[in-house]
């Protein structure tokens, strides 16, 4: 399975997890956005285009803001964006998508999305007012994002698959205490999931404009040359009360952590955690020292 996630283009599900956006203080955002049932995702955000295989004219690859052409991920650290302080750690669960286009009068659209991964993922977020698009609060350079370096196959992407056995937990390690910062939640019980979650993704890369805090994700990925591969964090879970209503702070590690509940308990994953153990093909860690 080769992942090269440099160049592959990364993006977020707003809305997925029913509960997130309230605390997160981003549920005004989405007023005036109309799904098709009452607890459907709201939008697709980006947080990365690379534009090694760009096509098009200037303005089209200008089009797209700067700051989604950085590289953002770290799989080590995430570094405080210039004069801001309220970060948020969004644990999710990511998953890596073959992506399969086909030709139109007008060029491509995307046919199908094929999950071939999936592993923890921290879509770290600033809590700031005045912000256009989600995206503003999303990139702000490199190491503002983290993806486990584990990340483990998918051989089928439905209820019957081992994913569904699969729990997100978050934590912060502050000084030698470690601090429950999301609800420990099955992956299963996100709003949308397996097939629908894939048939809406389709639709909203197909479809979606630039109205609101949303943007014309199609055409950044016409720009970037139709990429093979997609990576697509599905959603953050909800905050505990110490993580709503805690910022990140200078030296926390934060943890995120996707593990098989048949075979591992909240439990255990605590004490394997304060012992540093998680070298495990079935558990998907990922560390992150948070820096000034």
């Amino acid at each position: 399975m080769q992942i090269e996630l440099n160049k592959m283009p990364a993006f977020g599900v707003a809305g997925n997890f029913t509960g997130h956006l309230e605390q997160a203080g981003e549920a005004g955002d989405f007023a005036n956005v109309i799904t098709k049932e009452q607890n459907a995702p709201k939008a697709i955000f980006p947080t990365y285009i690379p534009l090694q295989n760009a096509i098009g004219n200037k303005n089209k690859i200008d089009g797209i803001p700067s700051y989604l052409k950085v590289f953002p991920f770290d799989s080590q650290k995430i570094v405080f964006p210039q004069g801001q302080q309220n970060l948020q750690v969004e644990s999710e669960c990511a998953i890596i998508c073959d992506a399969v286009w086909e030709s139109t009068d007008n060029g491509k659209k995307l046919k199908e999305l094929k999950p071939i991964a999936f592993g923890a993922s921290n879509d770290c977020s600033i809590r700031k007012e005045g912000a256009k698009k989600i995206s503003e609060k999303k990139n702000w350079g490199s190491s503002s994002k983290g993806l486990s370096e584990n990340l483990i196959p998918i051989e089928s992407f439905d209820s019957s698959s081992k994913i569904n056995d699969y729990r997100i937990a978050s934590y912060l390690l502050r000084n030698g205490k470690l601090i429950e910062y999301g609800e420990n939640s099955a992956v299963r019980d996100y709003s949308y999931m397996y097939a629908k979650l894939l048939d809406w993704m389709v639709e909203k890369f197909n479809c979606q404009r630039c109205e609101g805090p949303a943007e014309n994700i199609g055409e950044y990925l016409a720009v970037a040359g139709y990429p093979s591969q997609i990576m697509v964090s599905i959603g953050a879970t909800r905050y505990t009360d110490f993580g709503e209503h805690n910022y990140l702070a200078n030296g926390d590690d934060a943890l995120i952590i996707l593990y098989n509940e048949k075979h591992y308990s909240k439990e255990q994953i605590e004490k394997m955690l304060l012992a540093g153990d998680l070298c495990n093909d079935e558990i998907s860690f990922l560390k992150q020292k948070i820096q000034l």
